[in-house]
């Protein structure tokens, strides 16, 4: 028997990776409707030439790879979308709308609660592809009896 693992054909990286850029998206809507609460404030750092990133020129030219923003004191007009939010920040007193989708975040840190997440960002990533809806049958269920163990049959042979 052989201690190797198999390759595994469900992409459980990216779907992991997919979830947690999920957490960011819903604390920036918390945040869009209710403002920072506390001490909180973010490092939310993204790679620049993502596709999907709007920034302007200027931060383009310093930051032609990745850059980190700072939501703290001085920000406005953060709209959070279900693929990225936009918001507004002064870089240099030069006030800037950035567009950031969240498959191109590579960190998402609240330092005030030692939070962080760090992401993989693939070159050509802006979210999984379109597919239709799987057409496979429910799995059966059975619960036993005073016992909080559900055993899940797909109907896989054996």
């Amino acid at each position: 028997m052989s201690d190797e693992r198999p390759d595994s054909l469900i992409p459980y990286d990216d779907v992991v990776q997919e979830a947690l850029r999920a957490v960011v998206g819903r604390v920036l809507g918390d945040v869009a409707m209710n403002g920072l609460p506390g001490d909180h404030h973010f490092y939310i750092t993204f790679k620049t030439q993502a596709p999907g990133v709007v920034i302007p020129a200027h931060l383009h030219e310093r930051f032609p790879d990745e850059m980190t923003i700072v939501l703290q004191h001085k920000y406005w007009d953060l709209k959070v979308e279900a693929q990225h939010f936009e918001i507004g920040l002064s870089f240099s007193q030069i006030p800037s709308h950035l567009v950031v989708p969240y498959a191109a975040i590579t960190a998402f840190v609240d330092p005030a609660v030692d939070f962080a997440l760090q992401f993989h960002v693939d070159a050509g990533e802006i979210g999984p592809e379109p597919h239709e809806v799987a057409g496979n049958d429910e799995p059966t269920v059975v619960v036993e009896d005073g016992s909080n163990v559900v055993s899940v049959d797909f109907g896989r042979k054996k």
